[in-house]
């Protein structure tokens, strides 16, 4: 809520959605360390802790996953330039 003489702040779309997707594109090396975790809890159904075929079938898909979401991210992020307001002094 805004109060009397106080102005609410609007920030301007494009730089709102980059800064999103910067957020997102720091966030895919945690999401990819998760993923990776996730075979470990596996079991063969024999008493060994190996992970088998499936495991590393898994770890390779969440490897091509990481590439081609961090592909898309990189490909609609613009540069630091492209977001400076003309009227702000900020180096």
């Amino acid at each position: 809520m805004t109060g009397p003489g106080k102005t609410p702040v609007f920030l301007q779309r494009a730089s709102y959605r980059q800064r999103r997707l910067r957020d997102g594109a720091k966030l895919v090396p945690f999401l990819g360390i998760i993923l990776w975790l996730i075979p470990l809890a596996w079991r063969n159904g024999g008493d060994s802790e190996k992970v088998g075929s499936a495991g590393v079938l898994y770890v390779f898909g969440v490897w091509v996953l990481l590439i081609v979401l961090a592909a898309a991210l990189s490909s609609r992020l613009q540069s630091d330039a492209a977001l400076s307001d003309p009227g702000s002094s900020e180096e």
